[in-house]
């Protein structure tokens, strides 16, 4: 079980965050990294339906499960894809018994050094708009009371997306959603830019480009199509002082 002052803290960040000009990009990986820190997880993705009900990658705590999440929308299969589908909880307790179920994503993942894995549906209602998923480096059942804990944080990730739909007047949470999408390209191209320009890993260069937006209190979406098209911007990057 979790420390409980730790889940509090995380509760609390997360609240703080469901304010009026929230960014929705930045609110997912901050759910995906806390999630994973929490629960001792090697890491953590969450995935979200686009408009054709296609689930895409929206966050993930680091760049290796984000290769693995990628692959996982790529071939069509994996705990998130069934979480989805099924709009339930699928609890994997050890991949390598998972061949028969997933035979291209279960070997993928076990190569990358993941034993276990855990999904959860974002939902509300009877709607699941996507799934979060727990990467394990060991095998074993997940404690229940636990895997209600991540449920909880899927819902609210779920009432984030449902609170920004609201702020800005939309009536189609599905366009809102596929807007999110876009962004999140866009935010993949500057962090491979700015990984290349400072010869960096792209996880470094994900944490830099969030550092600046939350130094600067600045969206995300806005830095990374100001490093598109304005490379010399990169510079402050590096040196905000």
């Amino acid at each position: 079980m979790i420390a409980a002052e730790r889940l509090a803290e995380v509760f609390v960040e997360v609240a703080d965050t469901l304010i009026d000009d929230f960014d929705l990009i930045e609110f997912l990986q901050m759910l995906a990294t806390h999630t994973s820190d929490l629960f001792d997880a090697r890491a953590a993705g969450l995935l979200l339906a686009d408009h054709r009900g296609k689930l895409q990658v929206m966050a993930a705590s680091d760049e290796r499960s984000e290769m693995i999440e990628l692959f996982q929308v790529q071939a069509q299969e994996g705990p998130c894809q069934d979480c989805f589908t099924k709009g339930e909880a699928v609890i994997n307790a050890d991949l390598k018994d998972a061949t028969d179920r997933w035979p291209n994503f279960a070997p993928r993942a076990v190569a990358a050094g993941y034993r276990s894995v855990h999904a959860f549906p974002l939902r509300l209602r009877t709607q699941t708009y996507g799934a979060l998923n727990l990467f394990g480096t060991h095998t074993g059942q997940m404690d229940p009371a636990d895997a209600k804990i991540v449920q909880a944080l899927a819902d609210i990730a779920t009432i984030g997306m449902l609170q920004q739909r609201t702020i800005q007047r939309s009536d189609d949470l599905t366009e809102q959603l596929q807007g999110a999408l876009n962004t999140r390209i866009v935010i993949e191209q500057a962090k491979g830019m700015i990984a290349q320009t400072h010869t960096i890993t792209p996880d470094q260069a994900f944490e830099m480009l969030r550092a600046y937006c939350r130094k600067n209190n600045l969206p995300l979406s806005d830095v990374a199509n100001r490093v598109i098209s304005d490379p010399l911007s990169l510079d402050q990057l590096m040196n905000p002082g």
